[in-house]
């Protein structure tokens, strides 16, 4: 059995393979998120929709005819589920794509990720490997941590991910050091936070610095998807500069639980504000050449009591800022990849306006993993073939004519609850909503098995602009929400009297 750095030289070959007219590869799906304890309990429910998401990548396969995708999950999707991802595919080359996409279930209802359940079934392991055949295979991972890396090295298959013992640059407290050391701006903080006492110390630099401050966050170095993150005002509802006790208090009310995760590390920065004010984040793949690419860029939507959670994103980012944060991404990627790290990785950004209409951007965090805009750039790059122009911000098909997408993983309504996923799915299409490839645009629905955990899909609007895009994503909100109230309503009608 290879050591993992002597598998990994293996990898820049058969990564190149996964290309239209590459040598035939097997391309190992491996959606397993392998993050601490207290983020994968709150998601415990939603870890198989979660999974699921990465169905997506299965649209490269009519593009790809070369390449075996094995799709690894803890719940196997229903058959309606692939044959509608295959629905999308050229007519004449779905019974190939069908034929070549594999789904492996790892049947292990426990809230862990699915590399370390699948070391647990060294049956299956085998049994995968076998059906490698001698053909070149890799893996493609949500991230990477001592789990998947034995994994890769019990399938002898390189992994498309950095390494664990790079996991760290993208802590929060290393992400800020990177940023001022590449000339990208952030805002004003400290990194390197564990207790109580140094988020006080914090706040009291961040004022000296920012006297007009309104807010700090508060992050844990280790976390996602704003599950780390606890805003602290500084100010009243009035705008009022609160008293150093109250600020105090509000710090020393911090959880037990978040408090035990900080003494792990954290950073304490500005809460940035502004008039205007929005999400950005720039995504960048580093080949195993260590070639570096802008692959896009997105607003993202975020969500909860302090709009610190991701719910979606829209492609691309404000064209006002654009091709300066696909720079940043640049920049910020080249020192990544010069560290050894491989793989897709994105950095997020706020962008706040001043009164000339003037944008500054501020980097805040690098996530060295796949994320929310993983699969609906997916999506976008595989039913609509094309490249990103970083100076234009503007994705072009191969006709050259530009696309745009709005894209969610919580569209959610507890009137949704138990909703047909087959269902909705014939609703959308009805509709002429559904992605159509002759004109290059339309929806693609992902997480439709959360339907029956919480009432919650996902979608992808993929439009010629960002207005159709929004137009799009509005409407099937709509279809959806009419299919639910006649569902409800046949349930609800009284039975006839009989004449």
């Amino acid at each position: 059995m290879l050591g993992f750095a002597e598998l990994q030289r293996q990898l820049g070959p058969v990564w190149a393979m996964n290309r239209p007219g590459g040598a035939p590869h097997v391309l190992v799906a491996l959606p397993s998120f392998s993050l601490g304890e207290t983020i994968l309990a709150h998601y415990t429910s939603r870890i198989p929709a979660l999974e699921h998401r990465y169905l997506l990548a299965s649209l490269m396969l009519p593009r790809i005819e070369t390449c075996e995708m094995v799709f690894v999950c803890s719940q196997a999707p229903v058959p309606e589920f692939v044959d509608y991802y295959i629905s999308l595919a050229p007519r004449s080359r779905r019974h190939s794509a069908r034929a070549r996409l594999r789904v492996l279930t790892v049947d292990d209802p426990t809230p862990r990720s699915i590399a370390a359940k699948l070391l647990d079934q060294s049956d299956l392991l085998d049994r995968l490997r076998a059906s490698f055949a001698g053909r070149p295979a890799f893996i493609e991972p949500w991230n990477v941590t001592g789990d998947e890396v034995e994994v890769a090295r019990r399938l002898g298959a390189p992994i498309n991910g950095t390494a664990p013992e790079l996991w760290p640059l993208g802590y929060k407290s290393a992400g800020r050091r990177l940023f001022r050391a590449v000339g990208v701006p952030t805002p004003a903080g400290r990194e390197g936070i564990r207790s109580v006492a140094d988020v006080r110390a914090a706040i009291d630099a961040v004022l000296a610095e920012r006297p007009a401050a309104e807010g700090v966050v508060v992050k844990h170095d280790n976390s996602g998807s704003g599950d780390g993150n606890l805003v602290v005002p500084l100010v009243d509802l009035a705008g009022r500069r609160l008293s150093g006790d109250a600020i105090r208090s509000r710090v020393a009310a911090m959880p037990a639980w978040y408090q035990a995760d900080l003494a792990l590390g954290g950073v304490v920065e500005e809460l940035v504000t502004g008039a205007r004010a929005a999400s950005p984040s720039v995504q960048i793949d580093i080949s195993p050449y260590r070639e570096v690419t802008v692959v896009a860029t997105h607003e993202q939507v975020l969500g909860g009591e302090t709009r610190q959670v991701y719910m979606g994103c829209r492609f691309p980012a404000d064209p006002a800022y654009a091709a300066e944060l696909a720079k940043y991404g640049e920049v910020i990627g080249r020192h990544l990849a010069d560290r050894g790290v491989v793989g897709r990785l994105s950095v997020d950004f706020m962008a706040v306006a001043d009164d000339a209409g003037r944008w500054d951007l501020y980097a805040l965090e690098i996530n060295l993993r796949k994320g929310g805009t993983t699969h609906p750039y997916a999506a976008l790059r595989n039913l609509v073939p094309g490249s990103y122009d970083t100076g234009a911000g503007t994705w072009y098909a191969a006709d050259g004519t530009p696309r745009c997408y709005v894209a969610t993983d919580n569209l959610v309504d507890s009137c949704w609850l138990g909703l047909p996923p087959v269902d909705v799915i014939r609703a959308v299409a009805a509709s002429g909503l559904q992605f159509d490839r002759r004109t290059g645009a339309g929806v693609v629905l992902h997480m439709l098995s959360c339907l029956a955990i919480d009432g919650r899909l996902g979608l992808t609007a993929i439009g010629r602009s960002r207005e159709h895009a929004q137009s799009l994503y509005d409407a099937t909100v709509a279809v959806i929400a009419e299919l639910a109230g006649q569902i409800i309503a046949s349930l609800t009608e009284e039975p006839g009297v009989p004449g």
